[in-house]
Parts: structure tokens; C-alpha cells; sequence
């Protein structure tokens, strides 16, 4: 008899708008769930409009829940690191301000160290031009994010954030890591 058991874990990365990321990692065979917050800051529950503000110290964070048997950590900090751009302080194109920093959350002292790793692997590849400025922070609390931000890219597919924003990271995406996705059953 097999044991249907899943091998759950979670891992919790910030990238500029959680938008975006949820969007992406939304799409990932093994990806059980995403959930957008926040965390790094001082304020308790802060709300969208405090943490833009960039007074609570607070980054957009996505929680990702995933299945260790289908993804890996080191898989989905590998997309974390080539689907924004890590070399930027406080910034992620048009979005600017800490709330939009690249940060890496981690819970166990083997998440630090597969963070601390990928972070210099992909440094030594050369992919990025310039110097990765992510930070490597331990977890202390995620605050979940108002329900209106909730699988925003699925919910609003014709804001024009999505259009210009999202819709090229995730296309981009999608072709870059064709055998990462998610398998879809069309019925037609």
C-alpha cells in the first residue's frame, strides 16, 4: 500500500509586488498554494496602504506553500532569483520603495544555508550584471494581505498593471521554465 501523504513545506520570498510573484509561482508543478503578505517590518498587521507607505518596514512577501516531492527549495529560489531582478536596492522597475526590496525569509537554519548558496551560485553564473542585493532575513512573522490582493493576476485579467506588468514577467517565465508548469486538462 502507498502512502498518499504529501511532503508539505514553505518557503517565503519577496521580489518586488507580490502580484507579479504570486502570478509566477501560481504556475509551478508542485506549488500547492500562494498567498500574498507581508513581513520584515515593524507594525503589526499592517495594511496595503501602511506598508506602501514604507514607514512599517514591511516587504511584499508571497507565502509559498509546495510539495517536496514534486519542487524542491533550491528549484523554487532558482526561479525566485531569474525572474526578478536581484541587483536592485529597493526596486523593481517602476516600483520603488522597501516594501518592494528581494528578500529571502527562511525558517530553519537549512533554508538560510540553501538560500546563502543559491544566492552565490547564481552570483558566480554571471547571470545578472551586477551585485545581488538580496537579503537573507529569518522569518519572524507574515501577515497575510487583504483579500483583494488575493490571486490578483487571475482575478483582474484586464487592469492594465496586468497587461504591462505582470503578463510579460509571467509569459517570460513560462517559457524559461516550459517544464516546471503545472500540467492543465483541457476539456473541450
Amino acid at each position: 500500500m502507498t502512502d498518499n501523504k504529501k511532503n508539505n513545506d514553505i518557503a517565503y520570498l519577496a521580489g518586488g509586488c507580490f502580484w507579479c510573484f504570486e502570478a509566477i509561482f501560481q504556475n509551478l508543478q508542485g506549488v500547492e498554494e500562494v498567498t500574498s503578505g507581508y513581513s520584515g517590518g515593524n507594525v503589526k498587521n499592517p495594511t496595503y496602504e501602511q506598508v506602501c507607505s514604507g514607514k512599517t518596514g514591511h516587504a511584499e512577501v508571497i507565502k509559498i506553500e509546495y510539495d517536496t516531492s514534486l519542487i524542491t527549495y533550491k528549484e523554487l529560489l532558482e526561479v525566485f532569483f531569474t525572474t526578478h531582478d536581484p541587483t536592485t536596492l529597493n526596486r523593481q522597475g517602476n516600483d520603488v520603495g522597501t516594501q518592494y526590496r528581494s528578500v529571502i525569509f527562511y525558517q530553519t537554519q537549512d533554508q538560510k544555508i540553501a538560500a546563502e548558496q543559491m544566492k552565490s551560485e547564481i552570483e558566480n553564473k554571471k547571470i545578472w550584471d551586477n551585485t545581488i542585493v538580496t537579503e537573507i532575513s529569518p522569518l519572524r512573522e507574515f501577515y497575510e494581505a487583504e483579500e483583494f490582493h488575493q490571486e490578483y493576476f487571475l482575478n483582474n485579467p484586464t487592469q492594465s498593471y496586468c497587461n504591462v506588468v505582470i503578463e510579460p514577467k509571467v509569459s517570460k517565465f513560462r517559457k524559461q521554465y516550459s517544464e516546471k508548469l503545472k500540467k492543465v486538462n483541457l476539456k473541450l
